[in-house]
C-alpha cells in the first residue's frame, strides 16, 4: 500500500512525485452528523504518468501453476469468542475502565458485542477545528455523539480487514498511515500524507458491495465482506485475531468515549482501550514476524501497539466469570441480535470468498466473491453502458484485462508483506462507465479491505473521466457538492475539466484531494477536492465525505434508535442521479489514493480498472500495466490516449506542478532485474 521512490520535486513542471494515500489530523472526528453535517468537504493527493514496455514480456505467470498458498480454513469458535471477551473484560475491570468490546470474524461478521456495567454508551468524535463557515453560517465543529458500539465494531472490523497472513495491522497502524503527514509527528510537518489517505471512507454502511447482517438469517448470515458502521478506524484499541498464523477476525474496544487517532508517533501512549484489546487478543495474537512494527515504509517502521503484554494484568479466560457479573452481551441494530456465535472460515462458501472455478478464471489460485450457494457475485460480463459509449466493454475484453492484471500482480514484489520478497496480493476489479462491476478477482490472502476499495477506485476514475461528471455533481441533492465541481474547474483553470476532456488516474484525483497542494507542502493551498487545512479533519475531508454524509447520518440514527426507528441507509451511496440502468456511478463512495486508471476505446472512456491490497505503487502498476498488457492482447481497447492523461495538466503554483497519472515501482518484479517497467507506455 505504500512504498515508492521519490523522483524529482513537486515544484518542477515535469517532475515525478510519489503519492501517499490516507491521512488524518488529531483523534478522528467521526460522523460529521447533526450540526457538523454541513462542514464536510473534499480530499486529495497524487498523480503522474507511467507505463511499461517490458512488463508484459518477462516470465509470464503460468495459468496452470499456483503462485500463492491458500490460507488454511481457520475460524473463531464460540469458545474462542468467549475467551477473547473474558480476557478483554477482565483487563477492563482490573483497569477500572468499563468498556464495550466487539469481536468479528475475518469477513466482518459481528460475533459478539459485550457491554460492561457503567460503560459509556455514546462516544464523541474529536474536535479538531474551531469554526467552519458554510453558506455564510458559522457552524461549530464540536464533536458529535454517536452510539459507542459503532466505534467498537469499526475497530474490530479494521483489525481484521487490513491484516493478512503476511501482515498484521492494528488501528494504531491505521492511525499512522491516514494522517496529513507521514509519519505523523510534530517533526514531520511538510512530509506527504499517509499512504492510505482516504481509506477510512471505505467499507461504508451504504456500500453496494458489502453485505449486511440479517436478523434470523441462517446459511447466508455469515456471507462477507460485511460493512463497517464508520468505515475503517484509526483510534487505538483494535487488533486482528489469528489462529495458526491465519487471520480469523478482530477485536475492538470503546471505553473513553473519544473516537479519534494518535497525532504523534514519537511518544508512547498509555491507552486503556489498547490494553483491553491487547488482552483480548492473547492466545490469538498475530505472529511476531508479521506485526506492523516489522514493516518499514519509506524508511519508517510502522507502529503496532504502545501497550505491551508484560504490563497486562493476569488474564481472565473464563467467560462464565465475567458474563452477568461485569456486564452482558447486547444487540446492535444492523449488526447482531445479541447472540454470541462462531465465525466463518475464510475461503469457504459460507464466508463469501472462495477459490474460483476454472470456468470463472484461468489461474488455479484465484479467488472470487460468492453468494454462499456457489454463484459468483461478480461474474465476467459485458458493460451495460452502450447507450452512452456506443460499444461497451465485452466480456472477453474484461476477462483478458483481469487475467493480465493478475499476471502482473503475481510477478510483483509485495511492499507490506513478510517475509521479504513475498508476492504482492491484491483485489482487482473492472467497472463500466456507469460503475457497474463487470468482474472481480483476487489473490487468496489479499486483505479484505481491498475488495471494496478496488471497486471504489475504479468507479472514482471512471466518474472523473466521464463526460457527465460535472452534470452529475451539479444535479446531486446536496447543495455543497456542486461547489467542489466549481473549485475543481477553477483550480485547473479549465471550464471543461469535468466533461471528459481529461483521463484522471486515481493518483491524479489523490493529488487534487489533499489539504496541501502539492501534497504535504505547508503554506500551499488545498486541492480543490479537499477542505482547507484549517477546517480539515479525517471525517471532514472534502468531496469524499460530502457525497456520503447523509448516508452516514441516517445509518448512525438507525443504529442509535434514540429518536425511534429510523430506516437504515440504502444500498447505494451518494445522492447522485442514477445512470439509465438504475446503477449509481459511485455506489460505494469515492476513493482518493492511487491504484486505478480508466479504460478507453479510441477516444471514448468505457470503464476502469481498480486495484487494492499492497503498496500504492504496486496497485498503480497492476492497474496500468495490466490494462496495457490486456489491451495488447485484444487490440480493441487501451489505456487513456497520452494526450488526454491528467499528467498533461500543470497547475500554476510555484514554478508549476504537474499532476500525476500513475507511478510504478522502480524494480517491481521478483526474480527479475527489470526496472522502470511502466516507462513510456
Amino acid at each position: 500500500m505504500f512504498n515508492t521512490p521519490l523522483i524529482g520535486s513537486w515544484t518542477q513542471p515535469h517532475s515525478e512525485h510519489r503519492c501517499r494515500p490516507f491521512q488524518t489530523p488529531q483523534k478522528w472526528n467521526v460522523l460529521i452528523f447533526g450540526l457538523s453535517l454541513f462542514m464536510l468537504a473534499g480530499c486529495g493527493g497524487g498523480g503522474g504518468s507511467g507505463a511499461s514496455s517490458a512488463g508484459g514480456t518477462t516470465s509470464p505467470v503460468s495459468t496452470t501453476t499456483a503462485v500463492y498458498a491458500t490460507p488454511a480454513q481457520e475460524s473463531l469458535s464460540t469458545l474462542d469468542v468467549e475467551r477473547v471477551l473474558a480476557q478483554a473484560v477482565g483487563e477492563a475491570h482490573a483497569l477500572n475502565s468499563p468498556a464495550i468490546i466487539a469481536v468479528t470474524d475475518r469477513v466482518g461478521n459481528v460475533l459478539a458485542v459485550f457491554q460492561m456495567t457503567g460503560a459509556r454508551t455514546t462516544m464523541t468524535t474529536s474536535r479538531l477545528t474551531g469554526t467552519y463557515v458554510f453558506n455564510d453560517v458559522d457552524i461549530d465543529a464540536q464533536g458529535i455523539d454517536v452510539n459507542a458500539t459503532m466505534g467498537a465494531i469499526s475497530k474490530a472490523v479494521t483489525g481484521a480487514y487490513i491484516s493478512s497472513s503476511g501482515n498484521a495491522f492494528s488501528t494504531r497502524t491505521a492511525s499512522q498511515i491516514v494522517q496529513q503527514h507521514f509519519p505523523p509527528s510534530p517533526t514531520s510537518v511538510g512530509q506527504e500524507g499517509g499512504p492510505l489517505f482516504g481509506a477510512q471512507f471505505s467499507q461504508l454502511p451504504c456500500s453496494d458491495l458489502n453485505t449486511r447482517y440479517t436478523a434470523g438469517a441462517a446459511s447466508d448470515a455469515l456471507i462477507g465482506p460485511k460493512r463497517s458502521p464508520l468505515g475503517l478506524a484509526a483510534d487505538p484499541g483494535g487488533f486482528p485475531l489469528y489462529k495458526n498464523g491465519v487471520v480469523v477476525g478482530g477485536v475492538g474496544v470503546m471505553a473513553d468515549g473519544d473516537y479519534g487517532f494518535d497525532p504523534n508517533i514519537l511518544d508512547i501512549d498509555s491507552d486503556a482501550e489498547e490494553k483491553i484489546a491487547l488482552a483480548g487478543s492473547q492466545g490469538f495474537a498475530a505472529p511476531d514476524t508479521i506485526t506492523a512494527d516489522r514493516i518499514s515504509l519509506s524508511g519508517t517502521l510502522l507502529r503496532y501497539s504502545d501497550a505491551t503484554v508484560g504490563n497486562l494484568h493476569p488474564l481472565e479466560t473464563r467467560f462464565s466469570a465475567v458474563d452477568a457479573t461485569y456486564g452482558n452481551l447486547i444487540a446492535v441494530r444492523g449488526y447482531t441480535d445479541g447472540t454470541l456465535r462462531g465465525g466463518a472460515a475464510y475461503g469457504t462458501e459460507a464466508s463469501g470468498y472462495r477459490r474460483s472455478s476454472t470456468a470463472e478464471f484461468s489461474f488455479p489460485d484465484a479467488f472470487v466473491l460468492t453468494d454462499g450457494s456457489g454463484h459468483n457475485r461478480y461474474p465476467i460480463r459485458a458493460g451495460t453502458d452502450q447507450a452512452d459509449v456506443g460499444q461497451a466493454l465485452s466480456a472477453p475484453e474484461v476477462q483478458t484485462v483481469l487475467e493480465e492484471a493478475y499476471r502482473v500482480m503475481a510477478k510483483a514484489r509485495g511492499a507490506i508483506r513478510r517475509p521479504l520478497d513475498s508476492h504482492a496480493q491484491m483485489t482487482i476489479s473492472i467497472v463500466d462507465s456507469y460503475g457497474k462491476v463487470l468482474g472481480l478477482v483476487r489473490s487468496p490472502d489479499a486483505p479484505v479491505f481491498g475488495t471494496d476499495v478496488s471497486v471504489q477506485k475504479a468507479r472514482t476514475v471512471a466518474f472523473f473521466a466521464n463526460p457527465k461528471a460535472e452534470q452529475q455533481l451539479n444535479d446531486t441533492l446536496d447543495a455543497e457538492v456542486p461547489l467542489f465541481a466549481q473549485r475543481f474547474k477553477t483550480f485547473l483553470n479549465d471550464p471543461d475539466a469535468l466533461t471528459g476532456k481529461y483521463a484522471f488516474g486515481a493518483r491524479s484525483i489523490a493529488n487534487l484531494a489533499r489539504p496541501y497542494f502539492p501534497d504535504g507542502e505547508l503554506g500551499r493551498p488545498n486541492g480543490p477536492l479537499s477542505r482547507p487545512i484549517a477546517d480539515f479533519n479525517p471525517f471532514a475531508t472534502g468531496l469524499q465525505v460530502a457525497l456520503i454524509k447523509s448516508n452516514l447520518l441516517q445509518h448512525a440514527l438507525h443504529v442509535r434508535g434514540s429518536l425511534g426507528i429510523v430506516n437504515d441507509t440504502g444500498t447505494q451511496c451518494t445522492g447522485l442521479p442514477d445512470a439509465p440502468t438504475g446503477q449509481r456511478r459511485l455506489a460505494n463512495g469515492i476513493q482518493i489514493f492511487p491504484g486505478a486508471v480508466p479504460i478507453y476505446r479510441g477516444e471514448t472512456m468505457v470503464g476502469a480498472i481498480g486495484v487494492s491490497g499492497d503498496g500504492i505503487d504496486q496497485d498503480d502498476m497492476v492497474s496500468f500495466l495490466g490494462l496495457n498488457n490486456g489491451a495488447l492482447r485484444v487490440g480493441s481497447i487501451s489505456n487513456a490516449p497520452k494526450a488526454r492523461r491528467a499528467d498533461n495538466i500543470v497547475v500554476p503554483i510555484g514554478s508549476g506542478v504537474r499532476l500525476r497519472y500513475a507511478s510504478c515501482p522502480v524494480a517491481p518484479f521478483l526474480g527479475s532485474s527489470e526496472q522502470n517497467v511502466c516507462e513510456g507506455l
